[in-house]
């Protein structure tokens, strides 16, 4: 259940991401001075995080089932996908300058 009730706050979180441009949420921008902030493509940033947010809020509702049929190796596995897509979404993003202006 704790696995689709955090899926469900991660879709929330991504709408409000990249539909509503709510890049306050995302930390580290959030706390960035005026100056910092206007180098960076704030909409190709939001929607970056808004679909990392989907995908990992689907990663937990299969997470989810895995948990409902007691089938221990699709939970395993989910979080595993979960942790390797979130490292390497932090690698991507902070190399190439991808979201700069």
């Amino acid at each position: 259940m704790s696995h689709l009730i955090l899926a469900i706050v991660l879709f929330i979180f991504g709408y409000l991401i990249k539909y509503k441009q709510w890049s306050f949420l995302i930390s580290g921008f959030n706390i960035s001075s005026k100056e910092k902030k206007e180098k960076y493509d704030e909409t190709a940033l939001c929607n970056a995080v808004g679909k990392l947010l989907f995908i990992l809020g689907g990663i937990l509702i299969i997470s989810s089932f895995g948990l409902l049929f007691e089938i221990s190796w699709i939970t395993s596995f989910s979080w595993i996908l979960f942790i390797v897509i979130s490292v390497l979404f932090i690698i991507y993003s902070n190399t190439g300058n991808r979201y700069k202006k």
